[in-house]
């Protein structure tokens, strides 16, 4: 039948063959060639080795990204405003843009401490549980240490060292029976030794606060100044960058404060924090102080937690790091 309708309607037999290949055509789903240069990076084993490889990759990815994105917006970081003002072409970004937590943390992260203003970011609480000599340092408390509370409550044996010249003490958040684990300092935390008998208030360095602490290694670091963060950690980051040591801590809580810097300065700053090992696993903006400072317009603090990826802290290495059931990855127990 299907001949006969051939050689009597040859014209209309081709249109209908024609009309049936189109449809299949649409049909069926695309199975070309995929171009899979954005999947070069597959999951990796489940050891902490190759989750911290896989981590360096994405963020290596991220380093290129971010030249792009600068010579797009730049071409040069002297070009490129910290925020773009209201008027055309409304180039779409802001400074934080350039600076994504794109390290992937190897362990748990939760946050620890108050939600709204006074919680941090921490990656692998798990690791110091049972730590004997785990170290925390904390500057900044202006009366609200949710953070530090819980930090205690999670962890065996961590002592906190907290420093603030403008309170007195810990805030009411840490419960008397873990007062013992606390030690309180009205000390402020800069870029120089400043607590002579005729100075107000007494300023000391990371490095003179550790020594007379007797602590080479601090594990937790919370630092919350209010702006002295840039020139702090440039100087507590020199002598570590000349001599290729790792920083003496596994992890950094910062807020940064970027009042009055330009997108070159930060630039200059970050990059050195990079050099020196810290990368970034989590941010938040502070939308508390935001909303407070509707006038002005800019979100202007943001908070970053970093892993220290150089040396082999517990954050990063097993080689110091076992729980009594043997496992590397034990999360902390919760009531």
């Amino acid at each position: 039948m299907a001949a006969a309708v051939w050689n009597r309607h040859p014209k209309y037999a081709i249109l209908v063959v024609v009309a049936i290949l189109t449809t299949v055509y649409l049909l069926v789903p695309y199975s070309g060639p995929v171009n899979t240069a954005r999947y070069d990076i597959v999951t990796r084993g489940a050891d902490l080795v190759s989750r911290i490889q896989q981590s360096h990759d994405i963020y290596d990815r991220l380093l290129k990204n971010r030249k792009g994105l600068i010579k797009k917006f730049g071409p040069n970081p002297a070009d490129i405003a910290l925020f773009p003002p209201d008027v055309a072409p409304w180039p779409p970004y802001t400074v934080w843009d350039f600076f994504p937590a794109a390290f992937n943390c190897p362990h748990e992260i939760e946050r620890h401490g108050a939600l709204g203003d006074g919680g941090k970011w921490v990656c692998g609480l798990s690791r110091v549980q049972d730590k004997p000599d785990c170290i925390v340092y904390s500057f900044g408390i202006n009366l609200e240490s949710s953070f530090e509370a819980e930090i205690l409550k999670y962890t065996k044996h961590c002592q906190i060292w907290g420093y603030d010249f403008s309170v007195k003490s810990f805030g009411p958040e840490i419960p008397s029976n873990q007062l013992h684990r606390t030690h309180f300092h009205a000390y402020g935390l800069g870029g120089e030794d400043k607590h002579g008998p005729n100075d107000s208030p007494p300023m000391y360095t990371l490095e003179t606060l550790m020594r007379e602490n007797g602590h080479t290694h601090i594990d937790l670091l919370k630092i919350d100044i209010e702006g002295w963060e840039f020139d702090t950690l440039t100087t507590l980051i020199k002598p570590y960058a000349t001599s290729g040591l790792p920083l003496p801590f596994g992890q950094l809580q910062l807020e940064i404060h970027i009042w009055d810097k330009t997108f070159a300065q930060y630039l200059t700053w970050w990059e050195t924090l990079e050099a020196a090992g810290l990368r970034p696993f989590w941010t938040e903006p502070n939308l508390v102080y935001q909303n407070y400072n509707k006038k002005k317009g800019t979100a202007d603090l943001a908070e970053y937690s970093f892993l220290n990826v150089k040396g082999s802290n517990v954050f990063i290495s097993d080689k110091h790091y076992e729980t009594k059931a043997g496992h590397p990855h034990q999360p902390p127990a919760r009531d």
